[in-house]
C-alpha cells in the first residue's frame, strides 16, 4: 500500500447532517467515516448549522476548517494597518522637515521606533501568544494601533510633533502582536500542506501595508515650496490620519467580534502534540538558544531584514539626493512600492515552493544569495541618472529581500519543533530589529559623510557575510519528521487492521 505524503489532507464532502462529526470531543478520532451515520452523539452534535463541518477537509484523524481563512483575513488586515504607519512618515521625510522644521534622523526615528521597542517588548508578547493564545495578542495589538491611530489625528499643527511620535510609539509598540503572530496562526488553524502558504499569505499583510505606507502619503500629503501655504501640509496629514484611524477603529472592532483562538480541533499531528505540552516559556526560550542552527538563522535572518528596513528608512533621502524634478517625492513611494510588491510575489512564490518540495535550507540559501546579487545591482544605478533603471533593480532586490521573511519563519519552525512557531518567530524579528537600527543608522551616517555607493556596498556586504553563514546551517526538519512518523504509523495500523 502507497503512503500518502505526510503533507497532503484530502477533502471530503459529509452526505448529509447524520454523517457530520460535530462532537468536538470525537472528531480527533472518528476516522472510520462508514461508522458515523446513525450515531446518536453525532446527530445530537450536528444540531448546530454553524458547526457543520461539511466543508472540513478530512485526512482521515485530522480535520481542517474554512473559518481558518477568515482567521487569517482578518490577521492580514491587522497587519497592513499597523505596518502602513511603519513607512507612512519616512517616505514624504522631506515635506515634514519644513512642516515640522525637525532633522531628517528625527523623522527617520519615526521608523526606527518600531524597531527600538520591539526588543524588549517581544519577550512578553512572545509569552503571552504561546500562554494566553492568538485572541488576546490580536486584541490588544490592534487595540494599540487603534489608539495610536487616533492620537495622531490631533497631532497635525506645526508644533505637535510630539503629540505625532507618542502615537506612531503606540503603534510602534503594537507590532509586538504582528510580526510573530503568522507562523503561529499557520501552524494553529493551517493542515501541514497548507502551512509555508498561509504563513506567507500572513506576512504579505505586513507588507501590503509597508507597500502602502510608501506610496500612499506621498500622494495625499502634497509638497509646498513656498512657507504661506504650509498649512495646506497639515490638512492633508490630518486627512490621511483621520483615514487611517477610521479604518484601525473597524479592524479592531472586527478582531473582538469575529476573531477566534483556535479551531475546534487540531489540524496536525504536531499540533496536537504541542497542545498537550506544558514545557515552560523560559525553557523553551533556553532550548532555542542552544540550538546552533537556530541560532545560526537568528542571526542571518537579521543581517537579511535588517538590510531591508535600512534600505526602505532611506529610500527617500537617496532619491532626493540622485533625482531632483516635480514629483521626485512620488516616485520615490512608487519604488518604495514595487519593491513590496515584487516582494509579495517572491513571497508567494517561496512558500508554494516549499509546501511543494520542503527544501527549506535550499530555498533560503538560494533567496539569500540572489538578494546579495539583487543589493550589488540597486547600490550602482543611481549613477545612470535614468528613474526606470531604479525601478528595475528595486523589483529584483525586492522579489529576493522582502520575499525572504516567510521563509525564514518556516525555516525556523522546522529546525525547532516542537518549540512554538510564535517564540521562534518573535525572536528572529528581535534580531531584524537590532540590525535593523544598526543598518539605519550606519546607513544614514555614511550617506551623509561619503558616497552613498560606499554605504549600499557595505551593507551588501552584510548579505554576503548572511549568505556564507546560511550555507553551514544544518537542515534538521523536525517539524516535517513528526508528522512523517504519524502518517507512517497511522496507515501501518490501517494495513496490519
Amino acid at each position: 500500500m502507497d503512503v500518502k505524503d505526510p503533507g497532503t489532507v484530502v477533502a471530503e464532502q459529509a452526505e448529509d447532517n447524520n454523517s457530520l462529526p460535530g462532537d468536538d470531543n470525537n472528531s480527533l478520532h472518528g476516522s472510520d467515516k462508514n461508522s458515523l451515520p446513525g450515531s446518536k452523539e453525532n446527530l445530537n452534535s450536528s444540531s448546530d448549522g454553524s458547526e457543520k463541518k461539511d466543508l472540513e477537509k478530512d485526512s482521515g484523524e485530522y480535520k481542517v476548517y474554512p473559518m481558518r481563512w477568515l482567521m487569517l483575513a482578518l490577521f492580514v488586515l491587522y497587519s497592513t494597518s499597523n505596518a502602513f504607519q511603519w513607512t507612512q512618515l519616512v517616505i514624504i521625510t522631506s515635506i515634514l522637515e519644513k512642516y515640522y522644521n525637525i532633522s531628517t534622523l528625527t523623522v527617520s526615528w519615526t521608523s526606527m521606533i518600531y524597531m527600538v521597542l520591539y526588543i524588549p517588548l517581544i519577550f512578553p508578547a512572545a509569552w503571552l501568544l504561546d500562554k494566553k493564545g492568538l485572541r488576546l495578542g490580536l486584541l490588544i495589538g490592534s487595540f494599540g494601533t487603534c489608539l495610536g491611530s487616533w492620537i495622531k489625528v490631533f497631532s497635525t499643527a506645526s508644533d505637535m510633533f510630539w503629540l505625532t511620535f507618542l502615537g506612531q510609539t503606540i503603534v510602534a509598540g503594537s507590532q509586538i502582536f504582528v510580526l510573530g503572530v503568522p507562523a503561529q496562526l499557520a501552524a494553529t488553524w493551517f493542515p501541514a500542506d497548507q502551512m509555508s502558504t498561509a504563513t506567507s499569505i500572513g506576512v504579505f499583510g505586513n507588507q501590503l501595508g509597508v507597500a502602502l505606507g510608501f506610496v500612499i502619503p506621498a500622494m495625499v500629503v502634497r509638497d509646498q515650496n513656498l512657507e504661506e501655504n504650509y498649512h495646506q501640509i497639515g490638512s492633508d496629514l490630518f486627512y490621511m490620519f483621520m483615514v487611517v484611524a477610521v479604518k484601525t477603529s473597524l479592524i479592531f472592532l472586527a478582531v473582538v467580534f469575529v476573531f477566534k483562538d483556535t479551531p475546534p480541533t487540531p489540524p496536525t499531528r504536531a499540533q496536537e502534540s504541542r497542545a498537550e505540552s506544558d514545557e515552560s516559556y523560559i525553557k523553551s526560550i533556553k532550548n532555542l538558544v542552544s540550538n546552533k542552527g537556530y541560532v545560526l538563522l537568528l542571526i542571518t535572518y537579521g543581517m537579511n531584514v535588517g538590510v531591508f528596513y535600512a534600505i526602505s528608512t532611506l529610500l527617500n533621502s537617496l532619491i532626493t539626493r540622485h533625482f531632483d524634478y516635480e514629483g521626485v517625492t512620488e516616485d520615490a513611494g512608487r519604488i518604495g512600492l514595487v519593491i513590496v510588491i515584487s516582494g509579495m510575489a517572491g513571497s508567494m512564490v517561496c512558500g508554494i515552493i516549499l509546501d511543494k518540495t520542503h527544501k527549506y535550507k535550499e530555498t533560503t540559501l538560494a533567496v539569500y544569495v540572489l538578494s546579495f546579487v539583487g543589493m550589488i545591482l540597486y547600490a550602482f544605478t543611481f549613477r545612470f541618472g535614468t528613474i526606470w533603471v531604479v525601478y528595475v533593480t528595486a523589483a529584483l532586490l525586492g522579489f529576493f529581500m522582502t520575499g525572504y521573511l516567510p521563509i525564514g519563519f518556516e525555516f525556523a519552525a522546522e529546525i525547532t519543533y516542537p518549540e512554538s512557531e510564535g517564540t521562534s518567530s518573535g525572536l528572529l524579528n528581535a534580531s531584524a530589529q537590532v540590525f535593523g537600527i544598526f543598518c539605519t543608522m550606519l546607513g544614514e551616517w555614511l550617506f551623509r559623510i561619503t558616497d552613498d555607493r560606499i554605504a549600499n556596498c557595505i551593507l551588501a556586504g552584510v548579505l554576503l557575510v548572511g549568505s556564507l553563514m546560511t550555507a553551514i546551517i544544518t537542515p534538521d526538519y523536525r517539524r516535517q519528521a513528526a508528522i512523517l512518523a504519524t502518517t507512517t504509523d497511522k496507515y501501518k495500523e490501517k494495513e496490519e487492521a
